[in-house]
């Protein structure tokens, strides 16, 4: 590793692979804070969400893209498009796929994709949850990962544990052009905060419901601001929107409950992101089918 003195590096890396693989996480812990919202349920991630690396001889901007899937809706294949589109634009990939699970037909479907690109932008296979495995089953599943495509750099890793997340870390730098800091020293994200307060809100809001609730989940934050006379409140109005009555009960529970939880939540997050302390109104509303409907999808910001 170059020392600061000699060259500065600075570019963009993304992380693909099936739902649930491990992005999110593996991005929160390289970044040291929670930017990217990580959930049990697969498909959470709605928006490129940067995190930003500082090192003092390098400055990695990690962008965090929706799963890779066959599209089934309009919005499953506004999702893919923006994963194809990331990866064209950033200087090195990091295909996830876990330790803890074979590697199968949705693994080798986004291989043949990135094998596309793979000669432009070089990809580094990333054996992720290895603490959930015995030493034996990571080598394994290295193993089964090379056979899939050919890489620049393997590595196994835990974001959990920290395992190896430093030498990821260098690895992905490794790949980037030498040049000057992209953005200014403390931040960890280029997103709107409205942007990362919605996720926050939809990600307390996903925990612990039922599988058919995360993908007819979006939030919208109305409204937000200092409240007047306060200086250190900030007033938040957001919608969560569902496809179905049905879902609505889901999210509101019995007599508020789940609402009062998902509040709760949220709220902890999101004050660590301002770093005050905040009102937080919520409601839930029906957008009808809005997964398929254009108008609604641009309303919501898709």
């Amino acid at each position: 590793m170059s020392s600061s003195a000699e060259t500065h590096r600075s570019g963009f890396a993304c992380f693909v692979g099936r739902p649930n693989a491990g992005k999110s996480t593996l991005t929160n812990a390289l970044v040291g804070t929670k930017v990217a919202i990580t959930s049990s349920k697969p498909q959470t991630t709605r928006h490129a969400i940067r995190g930003i690396v500082h090192r003092p001889d390098a400055q990695l901007i990690i962008v965090d893209t929706p799963g890779v899937h066959r599209p089934r809706t309009l919005l499953g294949e506004r999702l893919n498009d923006l994963v194809y589109e990331t990866w064209s634009e950033v200087d090195v990939v990091g295909f996830c796929v876990p330790a803890d699970e074979k590697i199968g037909p949705g693994d080798r479907y986004i291989a043949a994709e990135l094998a596309k690109v793979s000669e432009r932008t070089p990809v580094v296979g990333i054996v992720t949850k290895t603490d959930l495995v015995s030493k034996d089953q990571v080598a394994e599943q290295l193993l089964a990962l090379q056979e899939v495509m050919e890489f620049a750099d393997l590595v196994p890793v835990s974001a959990v544990d920290e395992y190896q997340v430093d030498v990821l870390s260098d690895l992905l730098v490794q790949h980037l052009p030498e040049g000057p800091q992209l953005y200014p020293d403390g931040e960890i994200t280029d997103e709107p905060e409205t942007t990362l307060i919605a996720e926050l809100i939809r990600e307390a809001a996903l925990e612990g419901v039922r599988d058919e609730l995360p993908h007819s989940l979006a939030v919208g934050i109305e409204e937000m601001g200092p409240r007047e006379g306060y200086d250190n409140l900030v007033d938040i109005y957001a919608v969560i929107y569902v496809e179905r009555r049905s879902q609505k009960a889901i999210v509101i529970g019995r007599g508020g409950e789940r609402l009062r939880e998902v509040g709760a939540g949220a709220r902890k997050h999101i004050q660590a992101l301002l770093g005050s302390r905040i009102y937080l109104d919520l409601h839930v509303k029906i957008a009808k089918d809005w997964q398929r409907d254009p108008k609604q999808m641009q309303r919501l910001g898709f």
